[in-house]
């Protein structure tokens, strides 16, 4: 086998959605950096079995507008 060519193998600190911590081993970052978790099995719809509409920016308000007047029949 090769020598120096793995990377750095470390502990990270992972921060959940709820705030919760935990050490993991990772090569990402530094040795003592902490990533911050947007999604985690807490919070998927996928592992909660809780759909949730998220709207982001407006997009569903946006897509509504757009396309309010799709499928209304007009008399005449």
């Amino acid at each position: 086998m090769k020598s120096d060519i793995h990377p750095d193998y470390h502990e990270i600190k992972v921060i959940m959605t709820d705030g919760t911590e935990f050490t993991t081993r990772s090569c990402y970052g530094k040795p003592g950096d902490s990533i911050r978790l947007d999604v985690d099995p807490k919070s998927h719809p996928a592992w909660t079995g809780v759909q949730r509409v998220m709207d982001t920016g407006g997009q569903i308000a946006k897509f509504n507008k757009k396309f309010a007047g799709i499928g209304a029949r007009k008399k005449g």
